[in-house]
């Protein structure tokens, strides 16, 4: 008896041990395996290395004017075309890009802090303070946000930083929302619990326990409200409130191209081309990112 135990011990410490994965791992393994995902992300990273690497490239500036040239077709210099100032479009669209996708971080981040903040706090405390927090958001969500982001900056001027602020201080509800939704399901549970009996305070438990153990759905959101606030960029831009020439962005120059497509197709097809596939790379990602954090798609 003794030696089947001694070799049934020696087989089992001789077995490798298998290594345990971690859920971002898990995630990982599962987000290359969705093909609309992937693409998403490559696209997503070949346009944004192009529109910050490119203009370093060219010959041409997004300003430099050929007013002689005009607005002419695609060729051999001209990639992309000129527009009715003799202006390279291939430069000035990916200088958009910049604009546009710094706008798009930007705003997200400022929505994504706000948000993020507040729901967690109205979620956490509950009661009084959590019915008096959320119909606040339920009286913004009745404002038409289009109009208050002109507003705010017909009010305090046109500049990009506020266009920035002004976006993301409307984009920030719905995150809210969610946040409060999943800290109101996790603050019951046992870990919870033990770390208000340890002592610890509040604004540990929030920032230390409750929000790392909710960053899916909020990196998924992050996802889906980037696509969201550069639509609304290019609306603003598109009615002249947005960035102001001789900058430009993908809204400037669809709003452009818009009012001189059946003149000058190019000017109208590639912005919005490049525009469009860029939210859908933004939404695939979103997509996938999601399916990928939820850990009961898991088949382990």
């Amino acid at each position: 008896m003794s030696n089947v135990n001694t070799t049934f011990l020696s087989t089992a410490l001789h077995q490798p041990i298998e290594k345990g994965s971690s859920l971002w791992h898990d995630a990982w393994l599962r987000l290359r395996k969705n093909r609309l995902a992937v693409f998403g992300l490559v696209a997503l990273g070949i346009i944004a290395l192009a529109c910050f690497i490119g203009p370093f490239l060219s010959p041409y500036g997004y300003e430099d004017q050929n007013l002689e040239l005009g607005a002419a077709a695609p060729d051999a210099k001209h990639w992309l075309g000129t527009d009715t100032l003799g202006r390279d479009l291939l430069v000035r669209l990916l200088y958009g890009g910049r604009v546009s996708i710094a706008v798009g971080l930007s705003a997200t981040f400022v929505a994504l802090t706000i948000g993020v903040v507040y729901g967690a706090v109205a979620g956490f405390f509950g009661g009084k303070r959590d019915a008096f927090m959320m119909r606040t958001v339920d009286i913004m969500y009745s404002l038409p946000f289009p109009i208050f982001v002109i507003l705010l900056m017909v009010f305090f001027g046109r500049n990009i930083i506020l266009l920035f602020v002004a976006i993301g201080a409307v984009e920030w509800l719905t995150m809210a929302r969610i946040v409060r939704g999943q800290v109101m399901a996790i603050k019951k549970m046992e870990f919870i619990e033990a770390a208000r009996s340890l002592g610890f305070g509040r604004r540990r438990i929030i920032f230390r326990h409750i929000l790392p153990n909710i960053l899916g759905p909020i990196i998924v959101y992050t996802t889906l409200t980037i696509p969201a606030v550069m639509l609304l960029e290019a609306f603003l831009s598109f009615l002249g409130l947005g960035v102001q020439p001789p900058m430009s962005s993908w809204g400037v120059l669809i709003k452009d191209g818009a009012e001189k497509m059946e003149e000058f197709w190019w000017l109208l097809v590639f912005p919005g081309t490049v525009f469009s596939l860029t939210l859908f790379s933004l939404n695939f990602l979103g997509d996938g990112l999601r399916d990928a954090l939820d850990v009961r798609s898991s088949k382990d």
